[in-house]
């Protein structure tokens, strides 16, 4: 998540800024990805392993 906090200061830097760009050095972008990739595939795991969940609805009519 380092990465992930780092690339968000440096772009809330940037827009202080107007009219800056942001450039990554290559291994700085390849870091980003990888925790993005964790992350999202952390996810994936947790849905597909997650116990399914059974809603109940019930419809009264009351005296209709």
């Amino acid at each position: 998540m380092i990465n992930i906090k780092h690339f968000i200061d440096r772009v809330s830097a940037m827009d202080k800024n107007p009219g800056k760009s942001l450039v990554l050095p290559a291994e700085e972008a390849r870091q980003l990805r990888d925790e993005i990739v964790k992350l999202l595939a952390d996810r994936v795991d947790r849905y597909q392993n997650a116990p399914e969940e059974i809603i109940k609805i019930e419809l009264g009519g009351g005296g209709f």
